[in-house]
């Protein structure tokens, strides 16, 4: 009767377990479904993907409000982070938050208070005023975590990557009516060159992609030692070049052919950036 029992305590047991083990790949399945659904809605052809056999490119991506990111443990800051920008009829920009937050799903305790008399602003990569616009105050409370940050000299972040900002929003957007964009940090092997548990970018980049039969890409690549007022158009370079540098390969669900074709050129035509060049910064 024991031995009858214990056999059938073992079925029930058996049998929970199934049950169980089929809810728990239900559940990963549909969140991965959804997972992939709202990756495909934040990025253009595939997020990013790591190239190189090492521990470099070890990175989690993380998902918000507007954007995605490719967040480094290591680095102390993400390696990517992409979005899309529609075009606004009537722009409205919300109140700029008036702190930045830590970020709970970073290994480190990032702060704030680690960039106060480093020599460094709080870099945003999704930036305030584009999100507020165009994916509302959640988007624009997201990208004042922590995770979105990394150190800029003064001169890059108030001036030449503002300028190029503000020419994405204000110009390209506009004008194609739908821009995607990647954007990032270049790093070097320097890993103790660091603002708090940040390590410090030798660069940043910024790839623009205008969807349509035939896309059109326009990417810059700008290091850290800048003046603030050189034209925005010297610093155009191939994606294959940010590649080059970074370590990711952009667009990886894009056909071979057409990769090498935008991948491997600059090509500027079609953008206005003669217009918006040269032209002064909300900052001088």
């Amino acid at each position: 009767m024991a031995r009858r029992r214990k056999r059938g305590l073992l079925g029930q047991l058996a049998r929970s377990s199934r049950i169980g083990l089929i809810f728990v790949v239900v559940i990963s399945g549909l969140w991965y479904w959804q997972e992939a659904s709202v990756r495909d809605q934040l990025s253009w052809m595939g997020v990013p993907e790591w190239q190189w056999n090492d521990w470099r490119g070890w990175n989690r991506v993380l998902r918000n409000d507007g954007f995605l990111l490719g967040w480094s443990d290591v680095r102390g800051g993400p390696l990517w982070v992409g979005y899309v920008l529609n075009r606004v009829d009537d722009p409205h920009s919300l109140p700029r938050p008036d702190r930045f937050e830590s970020d709970w799903r970073s290994l480190w305790p990032i702060d704030s208070s680690d960039y106060t008399h480093s020599g460094y602003d709080r870099g945003h990569l999704a930036p305030n005023y584009a999100m507020s616009v165009v994916h509302g105050r959640d988007a624009q409370m997201a990208s004042f975590l922590m995770t979105n940050i990394a150190p800029q000299r003064p001169k890059l972040n108030r001036q030449l990557w503002q300028r190029l900002e503000e020419a994405v929003i204000d110009d390209f957007v506009p004008r194609f009516g739908r821009v995607w964009v990647v954007t990032g940090p270049v790093y070097d092997d320097q890993l103790l060159h660091r603002v708090g548990f940040s390590q410090i970018p030798v660069g940043f980049y910024k790839i623009l992609i205008a969807p349509g039969a035939t896309p059109r890409a326009l990417a810059f690549l700008m290091p850290q030692n800048v003046d603030g007022n050189e034209p925005l158009a010297r610093f155009a370079v191939t994606i294959d070049e940010i590649e080059a540098r970074t370590g990711l390969d952009f667009f990886p669900q894009l056909a071979d052919p057409v990769e090498r074709k935008l991948e491997g050129r600059v090509d500027k035509e079609g953008w206005g950036l003669e217009a918006v060049s040269t032209r002064p910064g909300r900052y001088r």
